[in-house]
């Protein structure tokens, strides 16, 4: 089990975001934060790491518990806390 992984990988194997082309265009566009820095697709998430993640009408901050290869569809959601979940009235502008 490795203790560090790129963030758009993380992202996927995580299950937070459902493809990871996807996890790569929210890091361009500036919409994932690690520890309060906007981060790229290539930043190394590693346990203990606070996640922010927004798409559409909805901002994610969760904490990195697990960092994994390989887990079960039914396992994805141990990798992570979700430590809030807000709906956006409006979509961000950047």
């Amino acid at each position: 089990m490795g203790s560090e992984m790129r963030l758009d990988k993380y992202l996927k194997v995580s299950r937070l975001v459902k493809r990871r082309t996807l996890a790569k265009e929210l890091c361009d566009q500036g919409r994932v934060e690690i520890n309060g820095k906007v981060a790229k697709a290539g930043s190394v998430v590693k346990r203990g790491d606070q996640l922010v993640i927004r798409f559409g009408q909805k901002l994610l901050r969760v904490r990195v518990e697990h960092v994994q290869e390989n887990v079960r569809k039914e396992e994805a959601d141990k990798l992570y806390t979700l430590l809030e979940e807000v709906r956006l009235e409006h979509e961000l502008e950047n």
